[in-house]
């Protein structure tokens, strides 16, 4: 069940306090901590083919044909649309456990593709190859901290854990946004291929993966 609190969250002062919405989110973009691949990157200058910050192809619509389609995350009423395959499976994975772990989310509360343009700079391109989620994007403005109570910020701490450095997590980003959670190395990396193989592994056996307990954990 998800973690709930009889009080209003910061998030929500935040977020009636600054009146965001989610397109304005996502239009201001910074770099990543050095220590991501985003960060690698940007400072690797431009590239000879259209790809995002983490080095995986955009796209220009979402299009099963292009690599990009929609996903409902289990156990949930969101849909997104992602890059089809691996990163699909451990970005599902992510928003699954924040449903479960974090605090419910419904339809229209998570973010996935954006079409390649030039409003999608830094670290938001990866959202044009569908390598990036926004989770409730109004509700942690771009460039604040303490969006998330501590046992929520525990969670988060664990799913990147478990996630074994392949997902990165803005809240940990120079200028933070903790709505961000983004596939962080390139698309040959094996370590993305062991951690969808394990989570699809889960999600076959009865009592593992997203949403269940263990007993005297």
């Amino acid at each position: 069940m998800p973690l709930s609190s009889p009080h209003p969250p910061r998030r929500r002062v935040l977020r009636t306090g600054l009146g965001l919405t989610a397109a304005a989110s996502l239009a201001t973009f910074v770099t990543p901590s050095p220590a991501s691949a985003s960060a690698r990157a940007a400072e690797e200058g431009p590239r000879a083919h259209p790809t995002s910050a983490n080095g995986w192809p955009m796209e220009p619509q979402a299009d099963a044909s292009g690599g990009i389609w929609t996903r409902q995350v289990p156990g949930s009423s969101v849909s997104v649309a992602l890059r089809i395959g691996e990163a699909a499976t451990v970005l599902v994975h992510v928003i699954r456990r924040y449903h479960y772990e974090i605090d419910s989310l419904v339809h229209g509360e998570v973010i996935g593709f954006r079409p390649a343009d030039s409003a999608l700079k830094g670290y938001a391109t990866n959202h044009a190859s569908g390598t990036a989620v926004a989770i409730r994007p109004t509700w942690y403005p771009d460039g604040a901290k303490g969006g998330l109570f501590p046992h929520q910020l525990a969670a988060v701490r664990d799913i990147l854990k478990e996630c074994q450095d392949v997902v990165a997590w803005g809240g940990d980003f120079r200028r933070p946004n903790e709505s961000h959670f983004q596939i962080d190395v390139p698309p040959s990396d094996p370590r993305l291929r062991r951690l969808a193989a394990r989570i699809r592994r889960w999600e076959d056996s009865p009592g593992q993966g997203a949403g269940t307990l263990t007993l005297g954990a």
